[in-house]
């Protein structure tokens, strides 16, 4: 398959090399310029962003959340038949405060909307390391699962069957406005759990409470000294979110 990739941060990176890996042709753009990836050890070919969303098959946008209305004008040009699929969170701390989502609105659909295209959710309930090391073969025990969310069920399963060769197992958590149930706060999140805990955990996802959660986890990370290590990370979103 063909794919272009938005942004070079952990989650792209480590998309880019493992579906290079498995020999689909991936190009890479920084939205911000060809420059930006200059220096940058990254597996795929760099190009502008007007030439990542080309003759592909599927387009992976991961770049910041209050950056993602920037490429409204990128995403325009993009084929109807192209997937979509958005990898991105909402920290208000980093992001600032987002009116609309903080009055609840779903921030999957927030991003749809800015980006004037359905889009499917995937890819953001792992942590970077989680995507890099901990994928393995279909069918092996333990086995990592991520959530995928979206309207349209075609794009959905190609999405899907795209997180089960990069090594993990898929999970559909539902339609775009249900995809708060995998975002930060709630027990999906970076919570690294099979498919039958996932599918549990989706179920067992409070809207209400999830901010605060969230925010609890990021406070405790930040009073951290001498750094945390990924394991840490893991056990503290369990703690606070299962």
């Amino acid at each position: 398959m063909r794919f272009g990739i938005i942004g070079a941060g952990p989650i792209a990176s480590n998309i880019a090399k493992k579906l290079v890996e498995n020999g689909h042709d991936v190009k890479i753009a920084d939205a911000r310029g060809i420059e930006r990836l200059e220096g940058k050890e990254l597996v795929g070919t760099p190009v502008n962003v007007d030439d990542v969303i080309t003759n592909i098959d599927v387009l992976v946008i991961s770049i910041p959340f209050h950056a993602l209305p920037s490429i409204r004008n990128v995403v325009d040009k993009v084929g109807e038949e192209v997937v979509v699929v958005d990898t991105s969170n909402y920290y208000p701390q980093r992001d600032k405060e987002i009116e609309e989502i903080e009055n609840g609105l779903v921030e999957s659909v927030w991003v749809s909307n800015h980006l004037g295209r359905p889009t499917t959710k995937a890819f953001n309930n792992l942590l970077a390391y989680t995507l890099e090391y901990k994928g393995t073969p279909e069918d092996t025990s333990g086995r990592i699962a991520i959530a995928i969310a979206g309207d349209n069920q075609l794009h959905k399963q190609i999405t899907m069957n795209i997180v089960n060769e990069l090594g993990f197992d898929p999970v559909d958590s539902g339609s775009l406005s249900d995809s708060w149930r995998q975002q930060p706060g709630t027990p999906a999140y970076c919570t690294e759990l099979t498919k039958e805990e996932l599918t549990e955990a989706l179920k067992k996802a409070d809207k209400e409470k999830a901010p605060s959660q969230r925010d609890k986890v990021i406070e405790k990370l930040s009073s951290t000294t001498g750094g945390y290590s990924h394991q840490d990370i893991v056990n503290l979103n369990r703690e606070v979110y299962i």
